[in-house]
């Protein structure tokens, strides 16, 4: 009995011309599935709120849609608590970014020399970013406090008279600043460690054989390197602090910022004529507002810096 072994039945393989078009279209089909997510729910929300914003629709009745042209537009710029969120939304961005930003450089620089428990302490940074901004919020409104707070204690302490953190303008900015500063110094502050590591060590060693101590070290090796990276930190600061919302909404509970609008926001000024006063086409506007002014300012700042580092290609 003889016994036969069967070929192997082959595939049939495209065609050359098909594999390789096959091959160029690969690498398309792996992105598609982000940009499928970001048209569904970031790209068209956007043009949305934007064609939105030309009509009056209300909340009760998001159907009905009037036109308006610019109308939203105007009313909101003739609104005199437009620009006071405004004005407060530069005012707590620079009381919360600039000190941020610069305990954040501090601490980098810091944990980039060799400590004891080093990796310890880069872990803790991260726990206040990991903390819900609600937690966080809720617990500083009782440490700022009027009556019971712990700060008016610890300042009664030095002869210092109460403050009232809730009601004050300047008071409360810096109270909702101290919260926003909290959170983002640490992970600030790792950024800027990862930037440092990535600077040559050798930069390092010629400075200190030429005598350099370590605050000229960070001067003249550190802050150069860094430029990048800080570049970086200050625009998502700034759009972060354009966009704060959660801060001064639980800091004391009110969509109005307080009872003067003290500290109202761009963010809550935007929710409280959404569902405040229920004109989501204003609200509408007011997110397109907030969108253009966050491109402004992001160009101004990269115009800025390309200014600067002009001037030194220039001067060296």
């Amino acid at each position: 009995m003889t016994l036969t072994a069967t070929a192997p039945r082959r595939t049939a393989r495209p065609p050359a011309p098909l594999r390789r078009h096959l091959a160029r279209l690969s690498p398309y089909a792996y992105v598609t599935p982000f940009f499928a997510l970001f048209a569904a729910f970031g790209l068209f929300p956007l043009l949305y709120t934007a064609y939105v914003a030309f009509y009056r629709v209300e909340l009760q009745t998001p159907g009905e849609m009037e036109w308006r042209g610019l109308g939203n537009y105007t009313a909101i710029l003739g609104d005199e608590f437009f620009w006071t969120a405004l004005r407060n939304t530069f005012t707590i961005g620079v009381i919360s970014t600039v000190p941020q930003l610069l305990m954040a450089l501090g601490l980098a620089h810091l944990l980039n020399y060799k400590l004891r428990g080093r990796n310890f302490f880069r872990v803790t940074m991260l726990l206040p970013y990991a903390t819900s901004v609600a937690a966080a919020t809720l617990v500083f409104a009782q440490l700022f406090g009027r009556d019971f707070g712990l700060i008016n204690y610890l300042i009664g302490l030095v002869g210092i008279d109460p403050v009232d953190w809730q009601s004050g303008t300047v008071a409360s900015q810096i109270a909702v600043s101290t919260i926003v500063t909290w959170r983002w110094t640490g992970y600030n502050a790792l950024i800027y460690l990862a930037g440092m590591q990535s600077i040559p060590a050798e930069l390092y060693e010629a400075a200190e054989l030429d005598g350099a101590s370590r605050f000229r070290q960070f001067l003249h090796v550190t802050l150069p390197g860094l430029r990048p990276t800080v570049l970086f930190t200050v625009v998502v600061s700034t759009i972060g602090a354009t966009q704060l919302f959660g801060e001064p909404l639980l800091f004391e509970g009110s969509i109005s910022g307080g009872i003067s609008h003290q500290y109202q926001t761009l963010g809550l000024y935007m929710y409280e004529q959404g569902w405040g006063f229920f004109h989501l086409g204003r609200a509408a506007a007011i997110a397109w507002v907030m969108f253009l002014l966050i491109v402004l300012l992001v160009l101004v700042n990269t115009a800025i810096a390309r200014r600067r580092s002009g001037k030194e290609t220039t001067e060296r």
